[in-house]
Order: C-alpha cells, then structure tokens, then sequence
C-alpha cells in the first residue's frame, strides 16, 4: 500500500538545502540542464510541458538579459499545495529557481506571488535574505566568477487568469493581466521583451530535489511518461483531506482509499480547469498520458448535485473571464443559463445539444486556457450524469 505523507513529512523535508545548487555549479550548466531532461521532469502546474526543452529553449534564445519566473499565482480552486511548498520548503523553490538560472545565464528571478498569499511575503523575503549572506544568491554564487543572481517577490492582484504566463508577464508589466496571442512565446518574448523561463513553485522545488539527488533518484517512481511525485490537494467529501505526496500513475481508486473517499460517485481533477470523473473511471491513472492535473483533487460524494457542482465553477469562470474573446465572455453565461434551465426541468434534449456543441466550440476557439477549459465539468457532466441532470421538475 502505497503510504500517503504530508506537509512536514513530504518528500521536500528530506533534501538538504543548498546540496542540490552545489551539485549543478560543479558541472558546466549543460551537464546540469542534461540532468533534469534525464529525470523526465515536467511542469508540475498542470500543462505537463517537458521542464528542461523550456529551459533549453531559453538558453537558445538570443538576449542579453534574461529571466527565470516563479509563478506562484495558485488560484485553481482545490489547490492549496503551492502554499504548504512556500510556507516549509522556500528554500528548494528558490534554489530550483537559481539552478534555472545558471543553465539558462539569467540575471534576475521573480516570484509572482498570489494576492491572498501575502502573508507569506514577509517569510519569503527572510529566507531570500538568508540565502543571500550565504551566497546562495547575488553576485558570483558559490564563488563562480560570472553567476549573478537574485530574486525579488511581486505581489498579484487577484486574477484567476494571472496564473496563464504571458497574462502573469503582462501583470508584472503593469499592464491588464490578460494573456497574449502565441507565438512569439515567452522563453523568446518574455518579461520586457527578454527570454523568460516560467515555472511553477513545485516545479522548481523537485529541480532542486533532481540536482541533489539524481536523475534515477526521481525516475524510480512514477511512469515512462509521467515520472517522479507529484503534490496533490485532497478536499471535498473524504475522511482524510490535505496535502499528499504520491507517485504519477496512481490510480483515482489508489488515491481514494488513502483519503478515506471510497463511496465518491464523481472526482474532479485538475480544480475547476479539470476534468470530472464519474465511478465508474475510477480505475484511470491521474498522470500527464492519462488524466494530468496541476494538483487539485475534489471528491464528491453520493448526496452532492452534480449541476450544482457544474453550475459553481461557471460562476466562477464568469467572474474571472477577462473578457477579451467572445467564446469565453459569452459562451460560459450561456452554458450557465443553461444549467439553471436544467435544474427548472425547462430544457430541452435539442437545447441540450446546443449547450453541448458550444461547450465545444469553447474549447476550440477560446484564446486561453480559462476559456478553453471552463465548460470541460458541464461536458462531463452531461456525458456521465445525464440520467441525474434530465427529467426534473421545476420546485413547487
């Protein structure tokens, strides 16, 4: 049985800080970018893009300043894991953080710090501090001639769509957090123009981890394709919420029976951007070739409404939708207007088509993940639960 751990008792509290920097600055930056393409590493923030291509890709690109960000913008509902990482284990984001730099040759991180998370600013500025009178940052880290570096906390502003890249660089810009049109990307097109490598705050954690450890270290679990842990926030209808550190590969049922969530009829994972996986799916594995998530794992059990559910996260949507392109700024009131209908017993099997086509076309045309994702729980619903959400009858 696979043993579940969580915050003091995660991985991260067995790797000595600064052991993992070490090892990258006794080896050219290409051996320590070489290791972290070995161990498979990719984006613990959901889009599961392999870590060091995007770090490979950065070093490529022509600029003579360059920018390794943090985001740190952990706004998906049902994940809370980002914040444990930076309230215990700082010191590996930052770390992770200043061996992007060194494979890349940046001059200056950022973290882009979610706006409810400011309480943890000033404990995220001692331990920079910290690490600064231990050279661990600043100039000529560790005593290599050239390496300078350093790290500074910028604060959102509270938009959910912040946590997209290039709508967190246009937010660090001071310009209205929306996301840019693609390409030009940010590893060439970055933070004022300059090539940036973002990262998620996990992402850079298990980098630090990898450099100290090893590259088989971190490949001995998981799978071929989906290699290493992975953090996940455990909420909803089970005995046991809270922070786990499991392999990728794990199973819906495996993770279920460490939470004490064994009667769930659906699970959400991946937060309100995720998928909604029905009982009888139970047996799927929650990894980047199956069902990938950024962390967010939401149980529901036998009593809850699943339109409800659905209806939640479009009004969550709606209200963090910036906007700018129509799929997403009209489609989701749509979808939602059609939910409300369905729980009046006033919609059609035809008007239900309809809904279902435009959830669709959402995910097509929509410019960004927010758009793209925001009906994937109606969709699902109306593919699983369509006996629970059809034939009711409008209240007395």
């Amino acid at each position: 049985m696979i043993t579940p751990t969580r915050t003091s008792s995660l991985t991260f509290s067995e790797i000595t800080p600064g052991s993992g920097l070490k090892a990258a600055l006794s080896r050219p930056p290409a051996d320590a970018l070489a290791k972290i393409n070995f161990s498979g590493l990719r984006g613990r923030g959901g889009a599961g893009f392999p870590t060091s291509l995007k770090w490979e890709l950065a070093d490529k690109s022509p600029g003579q300043k360059k920018y390794v960000i943090c985001n740190a913008d952990e706004g998906e509902p049902g994940t809370f894991k980002d914040r444990v990482i930076l309230a215990d284990f700082a010191d590996l984001v930052f770390e992770g953080m200043t061996i992007a730099a060194y494979c890349i040759s940046a001059q200056e991180g950022i973290v882009y710090l979610r706006a409810e998370y400011t309480y943890l600013r000033p404990h995220l500025e001692e331990v920079l501090e910290q690490r600064r009178e231990k050279n661990l940052l600043g100039n000529k880290i560790g005593g290599q001639d050239g390496f300078d570096f350093d790290i500074h906390v910028r604060m959102g502003s509270g938009s959910y769509v912040c946590g997209e890249e290039t709508a967190l660089i246009e937010s660090l810009e001071g310009q209205r957090g929306e996301p840019r049109n693609r390409p030009p990307f940010p590893i060439d097109t970055g933070y004022l123009g300059n090539p940036t490598t973002v990262n998620n705050v996990e992402t850079f954690a298990w980098a630090a981890c990898i450099l100290s450890q090893g590259s088989d270290w971190f490949k001995k679990l998981g799978t071929e394709k989906s290699t290493g842990h992975k953090l996940f926030s455990v909420s909803g209808d089970c005995q046991l919420p809270g922070v786990y550190d499991l392999p990728l590969g794990i199973t819906i049922d495996e993770l279920l029976d460490q939470v004490g969530g064994q009667d769930a009829k659906a699970v959400q994972v991946g937060g309100a951007a995720g998928q909604c996986v029905p009982r009888h799916e139970f047996h799927r594995a929650i990894a980047y070739e199956d069902i990938p998530t950024g962390g967010s794992i939401i149980v529901f059990g036998p009593h809850r409404d699943m339109l409800r559910v659905a209806a939640n996260f479009l009004e969550f949507f709606i209200d963090e939708s910036c906007g700018q392109c129509t799929p997403c700024r009209e489609g989701a009131p749509k979808l939602l207007e059609g939910i409300e209908m369905l729980q009046r017993g006033e919609c059609s099997m035809e008007h239900l088509q309809e809904l279902y086509s435009l959830g669709q076309t959402m995910q097509l045309a929509s410019k960004c993940g927010l758009g793209q994702t925001a009906p994937n729980t109606f969709l699902s619903i109306v593919d699983h639960f369509r006996d629970e959400i059809l034939g009711r009858t409008a209240p007395a």
